[in-house]
Parts: C-alpha cells; structure tokens; sequence
C-alpha cells in the first residue's frame, strides 16, 4: 500500500498519518524528518541541503526528491505513506518517474478538505509548552488552569509560525503550490476526498473504511 495524504495545513495530516500507519504497518515518510535525519548524519545530500537551510534559502526540488526516493526504495513490502512530499506538481512528476523506474506506483491519495476559516481557528488557537512541547488549544483542548501547561506549570506560548499573517501566508502557498496535485491525482482515479471537519476519531473511521474496501478489491 502506497500512500500520498494531502490537505492544507491545518487539516490534521499528522494526526492521521499516526493512525494510518499504525493499523496498516505502513512506513511514515515525512520529507521533514528526513532531512533532519540526512542533516544529522551528515550525508552528502544532507551537507547540500544545509548550505541552501544557512543561507535562508529552499532546498531544491532535486535534493527533496532525490532524498524522498532514496527513503522509498528502502521502504517495507507493506508500503509507506508520503508526507510533505510531494508539495509541487514538479516534485510529482519526478516521483512518478523515480517509481515507474522501480515498477511501483502510488495507490491511494488520501485527501483531507476543509475551509480556510477553519484552519486558521485551528492553528491560531493552538498554544504549546515551551518546555515539554504539550500541545494545548484555546476552544478545544485546553488545560487546567487557562494559559498554564499541566504537565510542568509552564506558561504556554503560541509558536511563530501559529500567527494569523503566517497561516495566511501558509495558505497561500498550499493553495498555489500543493493544491494543484489534487488534479494531478485525480486523472489518475487515485484520489479519495475526506471530510476532515471534523473530529479526528471520525475522520480516521471514515478513511479506514475506505482503505479496508479499497484493499479488499
């Protein structure tokens, strides 16, 4: 099972990646963690995308893919599922070549919708600890005692990029660069929409059912 999960930031990806890969055994490809991990290791691909990273450029296209792929042919024979990557119809284009090239395709593109307006009430809201990296939110989750970490008393902040001009501009950019792979997708019959205005627990239920009967096909 080879799985591409998109939908805007917001639109509870990581969570549901957890869950997914957890009932199917699938390996959790976030082209984040890997680049950290090529950074740390200090591969020759990890050195190249840390020269861009110091001088507060994007890494290109071509190391991302080029690290992504070499993470997919490492890949278990139950498959992984993709995350963060790709996010730009090029990035998919070369995937495509780089798995037809290992005779593999991508099954499934599992696509989590919601509106802006949520999301921004979604990441906005969100309050972490500074210390302890508890995630915490004004409406849905909040702790004990208001702006005060349960686990360690600390005062909870809002991360940078959490701000109201920084999701806008992370919307932006989504809808610009990322959304389009949604049609890329879909001439291809692969892509199943998901109603993610909701709650997590509903939201996972729903695309397990999908992925269930889609495996039994």
């Amino acid at each position: 099972m080879r799985i591409v999960l998109l939908g805007a930031p917001g639109a509870g990806k990581g969570t549901q990646c957890k869950n997914i890969v957890v009932q199917y055994g699938l390996l959790h490809l976030s082209s984040g963690d890997i680049l950290r991990q090529e950074r740390a290791a200090g591969t020759e691909l990890g050195q190249k995308a840390q020269s861009y990273m110091d001088s507060g450029g994007l890494v290109p296209d071509e190391i991302i893919i080029e690290m992504m792929t070499k993470a997919i042919k490492d890949a278990p024979s139950a498959g992984f599922l993709l995350d963060g990557f790709p996010r730009t119809v090029n990035q998919t284009v070369e995937l495509d070549k780089s798995l037809t090239d290992n005779e593999m395709t991508i099954d499934y593109v599992l696509n989590l919708q919601v509106d802006d307006d949520t999301v921004a009430k979604r990441i906005t809201g969100r309050r972490s600890c500074p210390k302890c990296g508890a995630i915490y939110h004004i409406e849905h989750l909040k702790p004990t005692t208001e702006d005060i970490c349960d686990n360690d008393g600390i005062k909870l902040a809002q991360r940078p990029d959490d701000s109201p001009e920084v999701v806008i501009n992370r919307l932006k950019t989504y809808h610009q660069q990322t959304e389009p792979l949604v049609d890329y997708y879909r001439k291809n019959g692969t892509v199943y929409d998901f109603d993610a205005d909701r709650s997590p627990d509903e939201v996972r239920d729903s695309i397990f059912e999908k992925l269930d009967a889609l495996v039994k096909t």
